[in-house]
């Protein structure tokens, strides 16, 4: 065992490692120059054991069993559960009275049930929050290759020590964090910390911050003479220097981020918990009320001690919601079933409470709010622009339409800018975005647009509409498109997935949409590659950034006799340079070649590029079969060291981005409809999310710019909790930027939902009130942290989510409504039983536990699955603090107290002292008697559950019938037992203490239904006025009853969080 990682060496011993050579490394660490070839002694490395420890990330400790027990049963209400059965033991064990006996022994037999299948409930339920440290440990590489004593050994990767020189191959788990001394193309995959899935090459040399950055502000990602703990080999070999192992490497830091962050508690379990303690407060009065009644008022239990502890024991069994809690249970898990057949995957069933207040929805690009496919958007030509659906399924080329209009000026934000200014907040900045290798080979080096807006809009505009190749409006023939677009299928090594999808992919995502541009014009790819086959070419290259092919002509390339065509791709600006001529319209051909317009060819790419756009020339030129031959490997001279210079025709520019989902838009906008901000996270450039923004709806009057992650970093607490609340879109975004978000969301009052998927979103995914974790493309640990899980990685699926979390809320309010009459009712019942004097309490114990465990849940159940009442999206969030019981839903709870409460009570004196059953012996009346107050107290209930189905809605109409079909068979299972209970004989008499009803007693039970049906609508209706007048029937502005605080959150970022900046979120 190894020194706890406050009193471990390797604390203060962290270093600026990238910034450091191979040799500066070695000294640092205080070992011998010759550690390549030799590697560490066998002495030293157990020497380095003992003093850094195992090469093993610290666990979090686990809650055994016993204590998951406890935190179960450690309850007010459980506790009175107990003390009734320990009495009724008591009872059980000391009475004579056989009848007695059996009803004791029940009474204990039932408590003990419901406590044992409520702390089973909530074990289950707990969560699993072992299980996020669980998958990072299981993420750890179990053996490693070393140069120990120079040899090569295998050891257990838990042996490993700082300074130990480790050997990497193709597929190898890396097993500490390295400082890399040697590489043969190697580049590794650390999807498994960031999510990202475009592998990262390697480099040994050391690497100077760029400028205002200190060493350690550097993101991970562009330390790339480092290799990190739990990441892939995915190409090359390579051999590093152990610098950090177990909790000092970059996973284990997320680790211990993960283990210390607290999983926030939802407003229900807090007010659940505030509730009982309430309740506590309530059954202690009405025991004692009761007991001091029964011994010195009643004549049936004067003087008796034992008697009146039972009947006030009674009352704590009527008041206690034995069901409450296996009712609110089914309503989470009901509605978990309903949004897992929508693809949200809901973790733990409180979280489902959460989404019903969220605020804020913060939200991925990629994948989520865009279809994670890179596709051709635009195609500008000398003369045109033509917009391409990008949602197409049908493959015709109706697909194109030439629309003149179309991304035809700069963006707004834009219009004063250079071009160099454009292209650094746009996608074809050649930096890319911080810590990845960026998929677009193309960028642009140098554009030198005016920031003139007149002369912009000049040098934009087109010509004319001289209906060539097709007028304004129409769509362009496939032959058009396929030779507009042939370069980019040609001239390309990509293979298009099946169907034109993602599955079976091969190559560039920027030239891949090329390809699926034309797929879906209707153009046959392999056809025109056998039509086109290739004679020679250059490939790409990122020092200057074009392929080159050249084929044999196809029909519709337009080619003289005795020609090649050679096609060039490549960064635009690059490829204006290039060119003498533009084709006329984008069709082939000597005809139509005219003279470049250079300007309109610079200001077409700047304007596309401020609209987020990557942008790709497409050009060709014809070439004498003899100047190459076939299968020639080319130099990049052939196309940009020619003596006559410029030779090349453009034929137009690409415009290609992922395109958001279009069923995002319409989520969007629902979302917003019910007060829900939707903010934008990702580590695309500014004007790319800018953009995506606008085209959803995010970006908008009031929420009008982005702000990036750079601009996060250099403000104060106080200036980002500022910020969250002005801003929707957060561009070049780092996790660490994710927490500090979440942080300052939280403590402006908002609720706010997390989207993430690499093992570096975990501390924030935890922090957010609802963590959500992507299905598809998201890392195990990103999922175990996370409270909801998106099989389908849709933004849309987060809305369908955040509905549902509203019907919960409301269902638990009608389950309230339900439940706690009866609860109450049926105390209250014993109570005023006696103080009018009856013989016996109106309902027995055995009676009150059947109606509080088999009635009430079986009629709450039906609320606990309604659907969603029309308008549920067209009101605000639930407000911060809003209690569960509010003022009205606590007079209408009161309300269907007093009517059960009399209805039982006053049924109970009519058949008692009415005069009917005088002539009944006193044991056969008292069972009429509670006979009949027990089927009026059910059916009254059947009563609040119609009323409760709706919240405003009258339920005096035919739809109280419909919608939900539990109503009716909850109705029929209620009414059919209460039947079966009332004229079973012994089960009626000796195990419920009644006896089947006469038809008076029917009448009894019916009428006291409709009162109670009536009075509960009339409530209704007279809200439903109030509502209509302004009142605020739904205490969503009146404080009573709320706390209206919005929560204090420490802004401080965990210890460890600095390190977060393992890669830009590729988002």
């Amino acid at each position: 065992m190894g020194p706890p990682p406050s009193e471990n060496p390797q604390a203060s011993e962290q270093a600026p490692w990238h910034t450091m050579s191979i040799e500066e490394s070695i000294a640092k660490m205080g070992l011998k120059a010759d550690l390549q070839k030799q590697g560490l002694s066998v002495d030293e490395a157990a020497s380095r054991l003992s003093k850094y420890g195992p090469n093993k990330m610290t666990e979090k400790e686990k809650v055994t069993i016993w204590q998951r027990i406890w935190h179960q049963i450690n309850n007010v209400l459980v506790y009175v559960l107990i003390t009734v059965a320990v009495v009724s033991l008591v009872q059980a064990v000391t009475t004579d009275n056989s009848n007695t006996r059996f009803t004791a022994w029940f009474q204990v037999a039932l408590i003990l049930s419901v406590i044992i299948l409520n702390t089973w409930i909530g074990i289950y339920q707990e969560g699993n929050a072992e299980k996020a440290a669980d998958a990072l440990k299981n993420m750890l590489s179990t053996d490693a290759r070393v140069i120990r004593g120079g040899k090569e050994i295998m050891i257990p990767a838990g042996d490993i020590v700082p300074g130990d020189i480790c050997l990497l191959g193709l597929g190898d788990k890396i097993p500490a964090d390295l400082r890399l001394c040697s590489v043969s193309n190697m580049a590794s995959g650390e999807a498994a910390l960031t999510g990202e899935s475009v592998p990262i090459d390697k480099v040994t040399e050391a690497l100077s911050p760029p400028d205002g950055l200190d060493p350690e502000q550097v993101p991970l990602g562009d330390r790339k003479n480092m290799a990190y703990s739990a990441t892939l080999v995915a190409q090359g070999s390579g051999m590093g220097i152990a610098i950090a192992t177990g909790d000092f490497t970059q996973i284990g830091t997320i680790n211990r981020l993960v283990n210390n962050t607290e999983t926030i508690k939802t407003d229900v379990l807090k007010q659940i918990d505030q509730v009982s303690k309430y309740l506590f407060v309530c059954i202690c009065t009405m025991c004692t009320a009761t007991f001091l009644t029964a011994f010195f008022y009643t004549d049936t239990y004067s003087g008796d001690a034992l008697g009146s502890v039972n009947i006030a024991l009674v009352t704590a069994v009527a008041m206690v919601p034995e069901g409450l809690e296996a009712i609110v249970t089914l309503t989470y898990s009901y509605a978990v079933k309903v949004m897992a057949s929508q693809n949200a995957i809901v973790r733990a069933l409180p979280a489902v409470e959460t989404l019903g207040s969220v605020t804020v929805i913060c939200s991925d690009k990629t994948g989520t709010l865009t279809q994670n496919i890179m596709s051709l958007t635009a195609f500008v030509t000398s003369n045109a622009r033509y917009k391409n659906n990008v949602d197409a399924t049908d493959r015709v080329p109706v697909n194109f339409v030439r629309d003149d209009t179309y991304l035809a000026s700069r963006a707004q934000h834009d219009m004063k800018k250079t071009g160099k200014d454009i292209v650094a907040d746009g996608p074809n900045n050649p930096a890319g975005r911080r810590g990845h290798n960026p998929s677009n080979h193309f960028t642009v080096d140098s554009l030198h647009a005016t920031d003139n807006p007149d002369e912009a809009t000049a040098n934009a505009a087109l010509p004319p509409d001289d209906g060539f190749p097709v007028k304004n409006g129409e769509s362009p023939s496939r032959e058009w498109i396929q030779s507009a677009l042939s370069c980019g299928v040609l001239c390309s090594k990509c293979v298009l997935g099946e169907g034109g999808g993602r599955a079976g992919e091969i190559g560039n995502p920027t030239e891949l949409s090329i390809l699926r541009a034309s797929y879906f014009a209707g153009i046959d790819i392999e056809e025109l590659k056998n039509d086109a086959p290739i004679v020679a070419e250059v490939p790409f290259s990122s020092d200057y950034k074009f392929m080159a092919t050249v084929h044999e002509p196809a029909k519709v390339d337009n080619c003289p006799d005795g020609k090649y065509v050679c096609f060039v791709k490549g960064a635009p600006d690059r490829m204006v340079k290039l060119c003498k001529y533009q084709a006329k319209g984008g069709v082939a051909g000597d005809e139509n070649l005219e003279d470049i317009n250079e300007n309109y060819w610079i200001e077409q790419i700047a304007i596309l590029s401020s609209h987020g756009l990557r942008v790709l020339g497409l050009c060709r030129t014809t070439i004498d079969k003899d100047s190459v031959k076939a299968g020639d490997q080319l130099g990049p001279e052939f196309v940009n060291g020619r003596p006559e210079g410029k030779w090349l025709t453009m034929v137009g520019l690409c415009a290609i981005m992922d395109p958001p989902r279009p069923e995002c838009v319409q989520a969007i906008k629902e979302a917003r409809g019910a007060g829900v901000r939707v903010a934008m996270i990702t580590g695309d450039h500014k004007d790319t999310a800018t953009a995506i923004g606008h085209m959803l709806g995010i970006v908008d009057e009031k929420y009008s710019e982005a702000v990036t992650g750079p601009e996060l970093d250099a403000m104060s607490d106080e200036e980002i909790r500022k910020c969250v609340m002005t801003h929707n879109v957060f561009a070049r975004a780092s996790p660490q930027n994710k927490i500090r978000i979440v942080k300052a969301l939280q403590s402006e009052g908002q609720v706010s939902s997390m989207t993430g998927d690499g093992v570096n979103d975990a501390p924030a995914l935890k922090a957010a009130n609802m963590g959500v974790a992507m299905g598809k493309e998201g890392t195990d640990v990103a999922r175990e942290a996370s409270e909801m899980i998106l099989a389908d990685d849709n933004f849309a699926t987060i809305v369908y989510a955040v509905k549902q979390g509203r019907v919960v809320w409301d269902n638990l309010r009608k389950v309230l409504l339900v439940n706690t009459p009866i609860n109450n009712s049926q105390g209250l019942s014993v109570l005023f039983g006696l103080l009018v004097k009856l013989p016996q309490t109106p309902i027995s114990a055995i009676q009150i536990l059947y109606s509080n465990f088999i009635c009430a849940v079986t009629l709450g159940f039906v609320c606990a699955i309604e659907p969603a009442e029309d308008g549920i999206m067209e009101l605000p969030p639930r407000r911060v603090g809003k209690r569960l019981i509010g003022r009205f839903l606590f007079l209408r709870i009161v309300l269907g107290t007093i009517l059960l409460t009399g209805c039982v009570v006053g049924s109970a004196v009519i058949v008692e002292y009415g005069g009917r059953y005088d002539d009944w012996a006193v044991e056969e009346r008292e069972k009429m008697m509670r006979g009949v107050a027990f089927n009026v107290l059910d059916f009254g209930a059947i009563s609040v559950m119609l009323s409760a189905r709706f919240a405003y809605n009258s339920s005096i109409h035919p739809r109280v019938f419909q919608g939900n079909p539990a109503a009716v068979f909850s109705i029929v299972i209620v009414a059919v037992l209460q039947v079966f209970l009332s004229y079973v004989p012994g089960l009626n008499s000796f195990v419920f203490s009644m006896r089947g009803m006469d038809g008076f007693g029917w009448g009894l039970t019916f009428a006291s239904m409709v009162i109670v049906f009536i009075a509960m609508e009339s409530e209704k209706a007279i809200r439903r006025h109030l509502k209509a007048q302004g009142a605020d029937t739904d205490d969503r502005e009146t404080p009573f009853f709320t706390d209206g605080k919005a929560p204090e959150v420490d802004m401080k970022m965990p210890k460890g969080a600095s390190k977060l900046n393992l890669q830009e979120l590729n988002h």
